[in-house]
């Protein structure tokens, strides 16, 4: 039986004006289908890019890939979660920003007993993105000297304990000093403040001149050239966001003069797959945060009506650590 609920929803692209809260028609499951409760909805720079058109998405639709709940109905073939069971998800269909969703159950994960339902909702996506830049896209292994732009904010905070956790020291760059004591207690080894601070020149006097053999870099546009700069030769730039802005017009000659560098533009959905791979990725995870060697930060919540005002406040970076909607 199709039921009712609250869900946030795009119509049109643009400022955060054009998110829309309405009421939506929830259908029954389908084979391969789950319905699940919302408890908490997980706030992330992607969905900004999906609001504004930057990642293309099919209009009228919902918006939003992390949540936390309990499943309510499974359609025919479902047989790795049931009725009653805690889920988390943080990849495939667009449409997170709701009350109560239908959506294909393979993109559950069962949450163990000890974590929240917020704190779930917090971390899926940031911490899974950590998890595959450190384990994955350049698997750290102890020892090494990284830089981290954006330290303060949801995956940054994740990434700072996750360095600490590994041993690997973690420069991380930041905007304030508010947001270089969290970054600090977080675990980073070393602070940059790129308001006031020459990013190459701090990193290689940290270093000792060697630099570092791979940059993390959310921001994109504003850290490209300063990042490219910090690189050891043969190093490996890793470009997973652009908060700032998209990388464009790329000459690859300029990896060559800096000193025959790598470039690599991952997603998380590609590291993920096969399921095999994203139960393994979240097994890690659920073990740091239940060894309290990861600690989530959840910086502001909102209700999911005010999805508007969290984005506003996320493109201002006028928070710190995840947010979250409370439907």
């Amino acid at each position: 039986m199709t039921q009712k609920t609250h869900a946030v929803r795009l119509h049109r692209f643009g400022g955060p004006e054009v998110l829309s809260y309405e009421e939506v028609d929830v259908p029954p499951p389908g084979p391969g289908e789950a319905i699940v409760r919302n408890h908490a909805v997980g706030v992330n720079f992607i969905d900004i890019y999906v609001r504004t058109g930057l990642y293309p998405s099919p209009l009228p639709g919902g918006i939003g890939y992390e949540g936390s709940g309990v499943v309510e109905a499974v359609g025919a073939g479902v047989t790795h979660v049931r009725p009653g069971d805690r889920v988390a998800y943080c990849q495939g269909i667009l449409g997170a920003y709701a009350a109560l969703r239908t959506m294909p159950a393979a993109q559950l994960i069962k949450l163990p007993r000890g974590i929240a339902f917020d704190v779930a909702a917090a971390m899926m996506l940031k911490g899974l993105t950590v998890q595959y830049l450190f384990r994955q896209t350049y698997r750290l292994q102890g020892n090494e000297t990284i830089l981290f732009h954006a330290a303060a904010g949801g995956v940054g905070l994740i990434a700072c304990q996750w360095a600490r956790a590994l041993g690997v020291k973690l420069i991380g760059t930041v905007s304030s000093p508010d947001k270089a004591a969290r970054a600090k207690a977080a675990g980073a080894w070393a602070i940059i403040d790129s308001t006031r601070e020459n990013i190459p020149a701090r990193v290689a006097e940290l270093t000792g001149g060697a630099k570092v053999p791979v940059v993390y870099d959310g921001v994109g546009k504003d850290t490209w050239e300063a990042s490219l700069d910090c690189l050891q030769p043969r190093g490996l730039m890793v470009s997973f966001g652009n908060s700032s802005g998209a990388v464009t017009n790329v000459s690859l000659g300029i990896l060559a003069q800096k000193g025959s560098l790598f470039v690599t533009r991952p997603t998380l959905a590609t590291h993920v797959l096969p399921r095999s791979r994203f139960e393994e990725s979240s097994a890690e995870l659920f073990d740091l945060v239940d060894k309290k060697k990861l600690k989530i930060d959840i910086g502001s919540s909102y209700p999911l009506a005010e999805a508007a005002r969290a984005h506003t406040e996320l493109a201002a970076r006028k928070t710190t650590g995840s947010l979250i909607l409370l439907p």
